[in-house]
């Protein structure tokens, strides 16, 4: 729903907030789909210089909507197109800076994300976590390339196979953020930053950061992740995750083989 993505802009930066703080901003379908539409039109526009993206409430995001999800995983989901793609592929590919205000915990695509920003502050009570291995599924958002090129293959493995959350200060020494500051100035600080990136000669801006990152590879990344998340999804594995949530029981994966 539109009102679940609230998009502003104002002095050459545009807002994008995820609004659904009582669901801790789980992203659905729609919810992509606005974000990619807003990522997609600021690349043709001027007044778009920089990109914040921020949320409400005291989650930045708690990931997929696990209802979504599960009717996925039970082979009830419909036919609509998945937005989540889209949206994907446009952060990857956006020639705009990306700052993040990170509150809370980001869960899931909401710590993949982030991989793709330029500029990511953390609250102090920030926490990070990548728990797909536990949902049974595998890492998107080209997050198995990214996030071992960012912070090493151990540590990496350890967040994708533990989903453990990193605290904001673990996160920073790993090198997942610029800065911690007090989660009072969170979004104040973001604007400053954006402002400032903003006011910078765009064209060196947007040459700078494509010659640091190689598209391509994380593109075709982003294909390999997709066709197998969509195995694991529809995974015996996925349906006994799933269930064992709706059920708030633990699962039993023991009855799996590969």
């Amino acid at each position: 729903m539109t009102e679940y993505v609230k998009v502003e802009q104002a002095d050459g930066v545009l807002t994008l907030t995820l609004a659904r703080p009582d669901k801790k901003n789980a992203l659905t379908n729609e919810m992509y789909g606005r974000l990619a539409d807003a990522l997609s039109a600021a690349e043709s526009d001027a007044g778009s210089r920089v990109v914040v993206i921020r949320a409400e409430g005291d989650t930045f995001c708690a990931g997929n909507d696990i209802g979504e999800f599960a009717m996925a995983a039970m082979g009830s989901a419909g036919s609509e197109e998945r937005h989540v793609v889209r949206f994907l592929r446009a952060l990857a590919e956006s020639s705009r800076p990306l700052v993040a205000a990170v509150n809370g915990r980001a869960v899931g695509v909401g710590t993949t994300m982030l991989l793709h920003c330029d500029f990511v502050l953390l609250g102090e009570d920030a926490l990070l976590s990548t728990p797909f291995v536990n949902l049974a599924l595998v890492p998107e958002a080209a997050s198995s390339l990214l996030l071992p090129m960012r912070i090493g293959h151990a540590r990496a493995f350890e967040m994708f196979a533990l989903g453990e959350p990193v605290s904001a200060e673990q996160a920073l020494a790993w090198g997942l953020a610029n800065r911690v500051v007090a989660s009072a100035d969170l979004h104040a600080e973001a604007d400053r930053i954006a402002r400032l990136l903003a006011a910078k000669p765009a064209g060196a801006l947007s040459a700078t950061k494509r010659l640091m990152r190689a598209v391509d590879a994380i593109g075709r990344q982003m294909e390999v992740e997709s066709a197998e998340f969509s195995r694991r999804l529809r995974s015996p594995e996925a349906r006994e995750a799933f269930a064992a949530f709706m059920e708030r029981r633990a699962p039993d994966f023991t009855q799996f083989d590969r």
